[in-house]
């Protein structure tokens, strides 16, 4: 897999990912999720210049010009509903793509808060068949839910290429995830944190992206 982390870069996506650690700023839900949406803008942009180009030549009021755009087929997967802000800053800037959705959740045995299995039980997606596939999920921690998600979209088609989308992950989860994926898979991330809590929750993180995205679920 190929990290690229972005976060160890000078810009204004750093002041994003600080406002949605802040335990102040992010009482604001729906600033939360604005800044989750430009992140996914951002990375978005960075993903955008390793995909296939072809020549376009466009007519202007006064003559033609040929330019370069992308000539990929593109599929969007967000995980419900943690995903849905960063779904939306990429569909900002891949407007053509195919979208797909699927829900993943922790479910707890025995009312063990620190044992838990990742339940996929949900799934709406396009053909995957020789598309790029961009799996968005804001929160990588154990890079379980991102393995049983891809596991339960094999049988729509192989994609001829995978990238990660994620806001921040655990260097646990990311090592995971470079254990199940195809090695030309491309992780875009803003921040990778040191570790996870016994409850598998990144330290320091932000929080629970869907609750603060959304509002607490019971």
């Amino acid at each position: 897999m190929v990290v690229h982390n972005l976060g160890l870069e000078n810009s204004v996506l750093n002041q994003f990912v600080l406002e949605l650690r802040d335990v102040e700023i992010q009482k604001d839900s729906m600033r939360f999720r604005k800044n989750i949406e430009r992140i996914g803008e951002i990375l978005g942009y960075e993903l955008s210049k390793t995909v296939r180009y072809k020549d376009k030549t466009v007519q202007t009021p006064l003559g033609t010009k040929k330019v370069s755009v992308p000539d990929d087929k593109l599929v969007l997967c967000s995980i419900l509903r943690a995903g849905l802000p960063l779904h939306q800053g990429l569909l900002n800037y891949f407007d053509k793509a195919e979208n797909a959705y699927i829900s993943a959740y922790r479910d707890h045995k025995d009312d063990d808060e620190d044992d838990f299995e990742v339940v996929v039980n949900y799934l709406a997606s396009p053909s995957l068949q020789d598309k790029v596939l961009i799996l968005a999920d804001p929160m990588l921690a154990t890079g379980k839910t991102l393995e049983n998600t891809f596991k339960a979209m094999q049988n729509h088609g192989v994609p001829k290429q995978i990238h990660i989308v994620s806001v921040i992950g655990s260097e646990q989860g990311v090592e995971y995830a470079k254990s199940v994926f195809p090695e030309n898979t491309h992780l875009w991330i803003a921040a990778i944190d040191e570790k996870l809590s016994s409850r598998s929750y990144i330290i320091p993180g932000l929080g629970d992206a869907g609750d603060l995205s959304f509002g607490i679920k019971i």
